[in-house]
This record gives structure tokens, C-alpha cells and sequence, in this order.
């Protein structure tokens, strides 16, 4: 399993949510991270409804209560820790997650 290099723990302070392109996997891989009372979570930039991606605009992935990843296409609300949509056309369908790493300051994903 491929472990990508994505950023340093520091640049996810304070942002909320950020949004990588991987393309050192084929195919390339759009994901992004959250980041909710120090934890980080993964997931796939891809509605389980529409297969579009989520962000409302670049890094913008969360509502602005920012207690859950929205859908900009439909509005749609998952939860943060795990995925699940608790809102939407999409109703208890999940994100797909990936797995994330912290290893001295960086912060990996590690792709299957």
C-alpha cells in the first residue's frame, strides 16, 4: 500500500478542512482531510449520491457551523468522525474513507 507524503501536520492548523489531488497513484486520487478536536479524518472528494466532488470551493468542505462535510452540490450532511450521511438524497450512505498517518510532523495517507 502506497504511503503519500501529503503535508505537514502544521498546515491543517487552524483550516478546518484541506483537499489533496494524488497523483502519485494511478489513478490519480482526489481526497481531502478534516481536522475535529485534534483528530484527523480522510475521506474520498466523492458524493456517494452523485460521485461529484464535495468542496464548495477549494479546501471548502465543511458547513458553516463546521460540525459536519457538506455536499455543495445538494446539501447533503455526513458526519466528521465517521462518513456517514445524516442529511440528503444519500441518507446513511458513507464516504469512503482512507487512512491517515502522522509520522514526525508529516501527515501521510495510506492508499490501497
Amino acid at each position: 500500500m502506497p504511503l503519500i507524503k501529503v503535508c505537514q501536520l502544521s498546515a491543517l492548523s487552524g483550516v478546518g478542512s484541506l483537499g489533496f489531488y494524488i497523483t502519485e497513484v494511478t489513478p490519480a486520487r482526489n481526497i481531502f482531510i478534516v481536522v475535529k478536536d485534534d483528530q484527523l479524518y480522510a475521506y474520498e472528494n466523492r458524493c456517494p449520491h452523485t460521485h461529484a466532488p464535495l468542496e464548495w470551493s477549494p479546501h471548502q468542505f465543511l458547513n458553516t457551523s463546521k460540525d459536519h462535510i457538506q455536499c455543495a452540490n445538494h446539501g447533503a450532511l455526513f458526519e466528521i468522525a465517521s462518513g456517514r450521511c445524516v442529511y440528503g438524497p444519500c441518507l446513511n450512505q458513507s464516504l469512503a474513507r482512507v487512512a491517515v498517518e502522522i509520522s514526525q510532523g508529516s501527515v501521510y495517507l495510506i492508499l490501497e
